[in-house]
């Protein structure tokens, strides 16, 4: 069983990601903040549907079975910007289905980001782009969730895959794509192929999680399975694998795409999320998966 000597993996998340808010934001849009805490006020007692993000924090609350109380493996902590009276509705969304999240944050409206790394948190999933942004900003491993309602249920095994360039790796190598082409990328990549990656913003949050899987045996087995998913192909493959390596990072899966749609793969993969840089992407996999588009890199910029 995993070691609880290691901190646990925190995942920060907005409300509007976990639960199915869109009737009372779109209020909130048409008629403002006073409709809308009274609608929260009028119907506290009525369990808000699970939203997006609602069977990845399900699946990794599940991994604490077996861990002692004050030593969590993971931890869910939820920052909203409602007020805490009209957030008393969430606190009994959760409890009704049975999620361990104990802290929260309830700012009234103000930025909710700041709070992410007093508690601790290696991730952040918003439905805000703006919180998103100034997040990755400050260090912090970022990507904003479309609203939605929860996905079906497929398998009990968590499944999180990532794109490379931008998302686990700095954007050096999408960068050179950009102004100079494919050719030289490839070339760009040969040369530099034993020469390790840069890490992208994800790097410290695969970090937490790899440590947390290794705790497990790898296999079918194991709770949690991973997967590269990346437009690089043959030969830029090289390059990705020995960064890898050199990190001491375990992938289960790399699916080396060459430019292929990335939902389809992602599919089969079974992702509970994908995080993935290029909005292009992102509209691909939403089709199949739950997707975190994470607005960092030459693909933002502008």
């Amino acid at each position: 069983m995993p070691s609880d000597i290691l901190p646990p993996l925190t995942v920060a998340i907005s409300s509007r990601a976990l639960f199915d808010l869109e009737a009372s934001h779109a209020l909130f849009e048409r008629d403002g903040i006073d409709a809308y805490a009274e609608h929260q006020r009028a119907n506290e007692d009525e369990i808000l549907e699970p939203g997006i993000a609602f069977p990845l924090v399900r699946k990794l609350l599940a991994l604490n079975a077996g861990a002692a109380p004050d030593a969590p493996r993971v931890e869910v902590i939820l920052l909203s910007r409602n007020s805490a009276d009209t957030g008393l509705r969430i606190f009994n969304s959760i409890q009704h289905h049975g999620l361990a999240i104990a802290r929260a944050t309830f700012t009234s409206g103000e930025p909710t980001w700041p709070y992410i790394r007093p508690f601790g948190a290696q991730l952040f999933l918003s439905a805000n782009p703006d919180s998103v942004r100034a997040a990755l900003e400050n260090g912090v491993a970022a990507a904003t969730i479309l609203p939605a309602k929860a996905p079906a249920h497929r398998h009990d095994q968590l499944r999180i895959a990532f794109d490379g360039d931008a998302v686990i790796f700095g954007d050096e190598g999408e960068r050179v794509s950009r102004e100079a082409g494919i050719e030289a990328f490839h070339r760009h990549e040969l040369e530099r192929a034993r020469e390790p990656l840069s890490g992208g913003p994800f790097r410290g949050f695969l970090d937490a999680l790899h440590h947390l899987q290794a705790a497990y045996p790898p296999g079918e087995a194991s709770p949690i399975r991973t997967a590269l998913v990346t437009a690089r192909s043959a030969p830029a493959h090289e390059r990705v694998i020995r960064t890898l390596r050199e990190w001491g990072v375990r992938l289960d899966e790399a699916l080396f795409l060459g430019g292929r749609p990335k939902g389809p793969f992602l599919d089969v993969f079974g992702a509970d999320i994908f995080f993935d840089d290029s909005q292009h992407n992102i509209d691909s996999a939403r089709q199949h998966v739950a997707a975190g588009h994470v607005p960092h890199g030459v693909s933002n910029s502008g």
